[in-house]
């Protein structure tokens, strides 16, 4: 588990002017990491650090050659065109090119000159995906998301027993991963109407967003080798944002008896910033269970993972109609919550996912399900909050939503905030629906 050093003073500062901003998401304490170029350039895409409201170019300040030994070494892994090499370094040489970095850009630093024009302004430009995922899989671990989904169906019923028992999950498709700003057509799959005799083949009628955090792997383990519990922290590199679209009556349909097909695997979005362990280290919180709530079997089980495994990360959902960019209208606010409320915590899915023999790769994607809270207003889907489409919610300008329509915008967005420590943002995770493709 991190633990707090010079790095997380609230009251440092930089000698960038915009990241000492109160409410930003990139003070110097947090530096994530992203893979950009310059918007239109066609140059070369390498690895950043964020502060402020600008990014620092790692190979630009690779070049300047001003970290050297272990720090120089990190850099030039996180300056490549994907962060796996870095990602795969492992937790000592994460940490050392952290601790680098947040010299360089500390107020009063007398490399200041070399650094600064190592910077591009974060309006200035584009993302691609940050690793070359290998693998992609989506876990189910919201106890409150699962309870709301199955109780539109069947008021008075309850989540499988196994829910309590193990983090499930299913794989997903790597080849429809999209960095934010992804759009995509609304796909197409068979569904049955209620009261159809027969299904059809047709466009999603029901499309809605899950809004979850990416969990992006670190160094690997070996087919066969499971990974103990007490370090699976250790091969998680760090943590984004994830909308995980799912095509709902879709779902219904053909997830009888097997997992969803057509209906998650046409698009999923992430956030281009991934926030380190260290950068969160202040937000960690007591991973609990409920009183009479099954306590996990010992390979899901540790002494740190219960003192500090949850993570207090805040989230909210935005929803952006066509016609609301049309009339220069705001988005509109569907929902807010946290992430400490999840029923699994990071490490326990890590250790499960290996646990029966899988070999997971630095690079590598796990979305954490989606995140729901108890209270009203705390749903991370369309589906609870608009109880399957029945209770359309208010979008603003006259507009309801009971699912998302062609030209809708979704925004996630994530951060932290205390009174003792500096706020640590996740930037934004945004997708837009197309119509469907004409048959």
């Amino acid at each position: 588990m991190n633990t707090l050093d010079h790095t997380h003073d609230p009251a440092a500062r930089s000698w960038l002017a915009a990241a000492n901003a109160p409410g930003g998401d990139f003070p110097i304490q947090n530096l994530p990491f992203a893979v950009l170029r310059r918007r239109g350039s066609g140059e070369a895409f390498r690895g950043a650090v964020a502060i402020g409201d600008q990014a620092l170019d790692l190979a630009a300040l690779a070049g300047a050659k001003l970290l050297t030994g272990a720090a120089g070494e990190a850099l030039t892994l996180a300056a490549q065109p994907t962060l796996n090499a870095f990602m795969a370094a492992g937790p000592e040489a994460w940490r050392t090119l952290r601790h680098a970095l947040f010299a360089l850009l500390r107020e009063g630093a007398a490399q200041e000159a070399a650094v600064r024009s190592g910077l591009l302004p974060l309006a200035a430009v584009e993302y691609t995906l940050p690793a070359r995922v290998g693998d992609y899989t989506d876990f189910y671990t919201s106890l409150d998301h699962a309870r709301n989904a199955i109780r539109i169906i069947l008021p008075d019923a309850e989540v499988t027993p196994n829910f309590r028992w193990l983090p499930q999950a299913y794989h997903g498709r790597v080849s429809t991963l999209g960095v934010s700003g992804q759009r995509f057509h609304r796909p197409r799959g068979q569904l049955k109407p209620p009261d159809a005799a027969a299904p059809v083949f047709a466009p999603c009628t029901a499309m809605d967003y899950e809004c979850e955090l990416a969990l992006w792997i670190g160094p690997g383990n070996a087919a066969g080798q499971p990974i103990p519990i007490a370090r699976a922290e250790q091969h998680l590199f760090g943590i984004g944002l994830l909308n995980d679209w799912s095509a709902r009556d879709i779902q219904m349909w053909e997830m009888a008896p097997l997992g969803p097909f057509h209906a998650k695997n046409f698009a999923t979005t992430v956030s281009p910033w991934i926030v380190t362990l260290d950068a969160l280290a202040p937000y960690r919180l007591p991973w609990t269970r409920a009183a009479g709530e099954p306590q996990p079997l010992p390979y899901l089980d540790d002494p740190a993972v219960r003192g500090q495994g949850a993570f207090d990360i805040r989230l909210e959902v935005w929803l952006e109609s066509e016609a609301a960019r049309l009339q220069g209208r705001a988005p509109a606010r569907l929902s807010a919550t946290s992430f400490r409320h999840q029923y699994w915590s990071a490490a326990q899915m890590i250790a499960h996912h290996a646990a029966g023999g899988c070999g997971l790769q630095p690079g590598d994607l796990l979305g954490s399900g989606t995140i729901s809270g108890p209270g009203p207003g705390e749903a991370g889907a369309l589906l609870e909050l608009a109880h399957g489409g029945r209770q359309p919610v208010d979008v603003g300008g006259g507009e309801q939503r009971g699912f998302l329509h062609d030209g809708d915008s979704i925004i996630l967005r994530g951060w932290c905030d205390k009174p003792d420590a500096a706020r640590i943002g996740f930037g934004e995770c945004r997708g837009t629906v197309l119509p469907a493709v004409d048959a």
